[in-house]
């Protein structure tokens, strides 16, 4: 003979609950801040890798120039976050 389910949780799935609630109570303050923090590096790793094409002599520019095809997707984004209406560069026209 089977054991019936009982209709409310039980006191292991409330302990479970309660510490999913603990963890967002703490964690969710800084998702914010780790969100701006991934931006700004996201955004200075943008400079760099296109710093030789905004002027900006750049002595490891033999190396990033290999990247300038995986950040053309993310430039617009970019330029506009940086408070650039339209594209600084001659070659990349995206707006």
């Amino acid at each position: 003979m089977t054991m019936p389910t009982l209709p409310f949780p039980s006191m292991l799935d409330k302990l479970k609950a309660f510490g999913a609630g603990l963890n967002e109570f703490y964690q969710a303050p800084y998702r914010a801040v780790f969100a701006k923090a991934q931006q700004q590096e996201d955004d200075l790793f943008m400079m760099l890798v296109a710093s030789e094409a905004l002027g900006i002599p750049n002595p490891a520019s033999y190396y990033t120039l290999e990247l300038l095809p995986l950040v053309y997707e993310d430039f617009h984004a970019w330029h506009t976050r940086m408070g650039m209406d339209k594209s600084p560069l001659e070659n990349i026209q995206c707006c």
